[in-house]
């Protein structure tokens, strides 16, 4: 509350006592809009979710033409026939679309933000609560997932990790640039598989964040992983949680540093097999035998293949020094640029 008495989203804060609008409508509504913004911003909610929160407002203003003050039940009932039955949206995302629909609505009715009385004075009406129990969707069941969804069986997982490898040997083996980023994927994917993140929290990994642990000495320095970024509640920093390595394959997947990795592949492409690698540019180690009584068949290690081969490139090094002299068809500029090449080299 600032050192005038009003709340951040007041209405006070945003529209000018006495002051004629030139467009009412549009300029109260903008007003609505940054109000809510900073009431939400005020409550520590992230800026994404609260960028969210907007956009399914002014969806709901575009679809009902109508603006808040002139809203009824009757707009979010079509509103959200037209989600489900159109646009196929699911239940979960309906149910978010009346939320932030039903939080503008409880923002705006407010009597602390004083809009019901800004709209009165200048419409001659007021917004109400238009989003109820009787018209929204619930949450009555928290796995909210539909039938059509199902987790990945083992020789989809096996054939979809081989085709990340693959991708590494396609681009490799045409002797393009490319190789590491996708080898870096096909390491990205395998760690997400193996400690169960969502895709922010694989996002923002960091090597740092694993360690030992002491009752899984045979993992050695990747024993465990801590997750900074898990998936945080609303007004709270992103939740931190440490889970335990329990794939043998795992620390060979991630242990390369990109350094080294990059480096032993300049060198010889047999000097990288068989390594562990970073969490990006992984050496994948060798691939599974698929034969009975195999590791895979155990739970073992989930689509690794080998590092791709290199082609091999023309060392500049060893090529020939240009002739002082200039061949046939030869001009004074060709001379020169020789002549300042050899001095460089000389120097």
């Amino acid at each position: 509350m600032g050192g005038d008495g009003l709340v951040p989203g007041s209405a006070r804060l945003h529209l000018i006592d006495g002051l004629p609008l030139l467009r009412p409508d549009e300029q109260v509504f903008e007003a609505m809009i940054k109000g809510w913004r900073n009431q939400q911003l005020t409550r520590n909610l992230s800026p994404g979710y609260v960028g969210d929160q907007e956009r399914t407002v002014r969806a709901f203003t575009r679809h009902a033409d109508a603006m808040p003050w002139q809203w009824t039940p009757q707009h979010v009932d079509e509103w959200s026939a037209d989600l489900r039955a159109v646009h196929g949206c699911v239940r979960s995302t309906l149910r978010n679309y009346h939320g932030s629909v039903r939080q503008f609505c409880d923002f705006l009715t407010n009597p602390a933000y004083g809009w019901s009385d800004e709209c009165l004075r200048y419409f001659g009406t007021h917004p109400v609560q238009v989003v109820h129990d009787w018209n929204a969707a619930t949450h009555a069941d928290e796995a909210e997932g539909e039938p059509e969804r199902r987790a990945f069986t083992r020789p989809e997982l096996e054939a979809f990790f081989d085709h990340a490898d693959e991708e590494v040997l396609r681009v490799r083996g045409k002797g393009r640039k490319g190789w590491l980023p996708a080898f870096r994927d096909a390491a990205l994917f395998k760690t997400a598989y193996a400690y169960g993140l969502r895709r922010n929290e694989t996002r923002m990994l960091d090597l740092t964040d694993f360690g030992r642990n002491p009752e899984g000495r045979e993992f050695g320095e990747y024993g465990t992983l801590l997750v900074r970024y898990g998936k945080a509640k609303k007004g709270s920093p992103p939740k931190r949680r440490s889970v335990l390595t329990v794939w043998h394959w795992t620390p060979g997947t991630i242990g390369r540093t990109p350094g080294r990795c990059a480096t032993a592949s300049r060198t010889h492409p047999a000097s990288v097999r068989g390594r562990t690698g970073n969490a990006w540019t992984a050496s994948p180690g060798r691939r599974p035998s698929r034969r009975p009584g195999s590791p895979w068949s155990m739970g073992g290690p989930v689509g690794r293949g080998h590092m791709p081969e290199r082609r091999a490139r023309p060392d500049h090094a060893s090529l020939p020094a240009m002739s002082r002299t200039a061949p046939a068809g030869g001009g004074p500029a060709r001379r020169v640029r020789t002549e300042r090449a050899e001095g460089r080299r000389c120097c």
